[in-house]
């Protein structure tokens, strides 16, 4: 199964359910940018603990692994839990919104945008896709996330809101990134 495969059953299986859901993480800052290879799909959901054997069933074994006693854990702690489809090794990270924080937002703000020919996908706004990397690049210093930064700033600069970015940067305690980030942009 491709990653493109499992997007697509993923974003449907939460569209059928009614969980609001937001595409984030690389596939995300592809579709606002640069595309490259990554390991993974991030998925933001507003779930409910009341979905979680709902969402876990359609990921039947043996095809995937999901442990349903994690995502109920996540649901509870506002954390995260992952679908992994073990055949060919492609996996979900279902990351569970906190009430009131930036993540929130992020969901309100989603785009829909056309990842399919016949499929609209709910994607982060380029503004929070570059926050999420920023936070990405804090936590493991990875270039990956500012090249994926520098991808989305030279296709969809001109959508890019700065002051949106600046205010939840200070809040997420990335704003010296973001500067630095600008600085390096600006030399070109």
């Amino acid at each position: 199964m491709e990653q493109t495969d499992l997007l697509r059953i993923a974003v449907e299986t939460l569209a059928r359910l009614g969980i609001p859901y937001a595409l984030v993480g690389s596939f995300a800052s592809g579709a606002w940018g640069e595309s490259r290879f990554t390991q993974d799909i991030d998925i933001l959901v507003d779930l409910q603990d009341t979905h979680v054997a709902l969402l876990c069933g359609a990921f039947p074994a043996p095809e995937y692994y999901v442990s349903e006693a994690a995502a109920h854990e996540a649901a509870l702690r506002r954390s995260q839990f992952n679908v992994i489809h073990p055949a060919s090794g492609n996996k979900i990270d279902f990351m569970i919104a906190a009430p009131g924080s930036w993540s929130t937002a992020q969901l309100q703000r989603c785009r829909r945008l056309p990842l399919f020919k016949d499929l609209e996908v709910n994607v982060a706004a380029p503004e929070d896709v570059i926050l999420g990397k920023l936070v990405y690049y804090r936590e493991g210093g990875s270039e990956k996330h500012l090249r994926d930064i520098a991808g989305i700033l030279k296709i969809s600069g001109f959508e890019v809101d700065g002051e949106y970015i600046a205010q939840f940067a200070a809040q997420l305690g990335v704003a010296d990134i973001w500067q630095a980030v600008l600085e390096r942009v600006d030399k070109g």
